[in-house]
């Protein structure tokens, strides 16, 4: 839809967007963070417990997409449905200025919720990659997400005499199989709807205290490899080795000098991961096997790191192969999945500027840049990657300031994401959640004099 088809529907939503207005806590700048709490209150909170208690998998995310995408139409969005699958876009136009995206990802996770909360889920659905029913939780926080982004939606059509652009909201499915940023992108996403001048996503973390804004200069996120290495041997009986050529073998040295990779060829100033995820090979205590199956994480966190590590994984398999005295046909087989994506990049200019706002909108005390420990992969930037555009990653904590008190005294351990046990605490969130974003926004689409 291009953007004069936009123009059209936005006139014929005008009536309703004024309607909804009337039924909006009235905002000014001095008190949003108040009207966000009314919003909370009378909305947001009862919305969040809906989509946590209702999560559903990546690729089938359709009552959770149908959801988002009625509470946009009511707050005067323009909202094309079934991009890229389950995905969503909603327009809204307000005059001359900036084209900026803030996305939202939507799928839970094939877990069983064990968080004891009134409103844990109990749903279960058929994965579309199994064919079985298996349990589905909001186990990594996309309900804080979606209810955050409707949140900003609600806000930004109360507020449309304080900026000037065009708002493009977008809900983005099947993030934990990194493939829904990549589907939408090849549903001619920016074609159809414009290539944004900003792009803004925000993640929960169970790891920040609750109401916190986290925000870095540089990789929020690494980028993320998924490696096959088929090691094929000759089958032998258990009491006669010499017979064969052991795969099981050939693959532990294999998993053994993988790690030389990170520790002998990359700087010591550069991250990396080979993670060796799953290994199999063989049927019986006494049969040397004839193929292993290894499976494989590779993370970076720039493209020279990463062709270090494809490249030497390739290199390493292959010539130990030759090493067990294999022939040329018989050599490991290295896969490299299409499940891939660069590393998330914050522009550093984009995220100083925000930060400099957050501070001075909600508090310095609220605001820090933490790097992060760990090699976690996103697919946002599969949307801003190619072609370039200036983005913003953060996070909102989502756990109360006692939980970790309770954890360093010997209380319970904080749950990461992922876990059954995971949780956060929504109101303080959610409500900073819209805040930050609202305050973004403000930032970058001023209103026009």
């Amino acid at each position: 839809m291009t953007r004069k088809k936009h123009t059209a529907m936005a006139i014929l939503l005008s009536a309703a967007s004024l309607a909804l207005t009337a039924h909006m806590p009235a905002v000014a700048a001095s008190n949003l963070s108040d009207t966000i709490q009314s919003d909370y209150d009378s909305h947001l909170g009862s919305l969040f417990k809906h989509f946590h208690a209702n999560p559903e998998l990546s690729l089938v995310e359709n009552k959770t997409a149908k959801r988002i995408a009625e509470e946009l139409k009511q707050a005067g969005f323009t909202v094309t449905e079934g991009v890229g699958g389950t995905g969503l876009v909603a327009i809204m136009e307000n005059g001359n200025g900036p084209l900026v995206m803030m996305r939202a990802d939507m799928d839970g996770l094939p877990v069983e919720e064990k968080s004891g909360l009134p409103y844990a889920s109990n749903a279960r659905q058929v994965s579309p990659i199994t064919g079985k029913e298996v349990p589905v939780m909001h186990a990594c926080g996309h309900d804080m997400h979606i209810t955050s982004l409707i949140g900003t939606a609600r806000r930004m059509q109360a507020m449309k005499d304080q900026w000037s652009g065009t708002l493009m909201l977008v809900g983005q499915p099947a993030e934990e199989r990194i493939m829904g940023a990549r589907a939408m992108m090849e549903d001619n996403l920016w074609q159809r709807f414009g290539k944004p001048d900003f792009a803004l996503a925000l993640h929960v973390s169970s790891a920040l205290e609750a109401g916190k804004v986290n925000v870095v200069t540089g990789s929020p996120y690494a980028g993320s490899d998924s490696v096959d290495i088929i090691v094929h041997g000759v089958g032998a009986h258990g009491a006669s080795p010499h017979m064969g050529k052991d795969p099981i073998v050939l693959g532990s040295q294999i998993v053994m000098a993988l790690q030389t990779l990170v520790a002998r060829e990359l700087s010591p100033r550069q991250a990396g991961v080979v993670t060796v995820g799953s290994f199999h090979s063989g049927t019986k205590h006494n049969i040397i096997s004839d193929q292993a199956h290894l499976q494989l994480t590779v993370r970076n966190t720039n493209p020279h790191t990463r062709q270090v590590l494809l490249d030497g994984i390739k290199r390493i398999a292959e010539n130990l192969g030759r090493a067990a005295g294999l022939p040329e046909d018989k050599l490991p087989e290295v896969i490299y999945s299409k499940e891939s994506v660069p590393p998330t990049l914050n522009s550093p200019e984009l995220a100083t500027r925000l930060k400099t706002v957050w501070e001075a909108k909600m508090g310095a005390e609220k605001v820090s840049s933490e790097e992060p420990t760990g090699m976690g992969a996103e697919d946002f930037p599969m949307f801003t990657t190619e072609p370039f555009i200036p983005s913003v990653y953060f996070s909102i904590g989502g756990t109360p300031a006692q939980d970790f008190e309770q954890m360093a005294a010997g209380g319970p351990p904080v749950p990461s994401h992922h876990s059954p046990l995971f949780k956060i605490s929504p109101e303080p969130s959610v409500t900073a959640g819209v805040e930050a974003t609202v305050l973004a926004l403000l930032e970058l689409m001023p209103a026009k004099e």
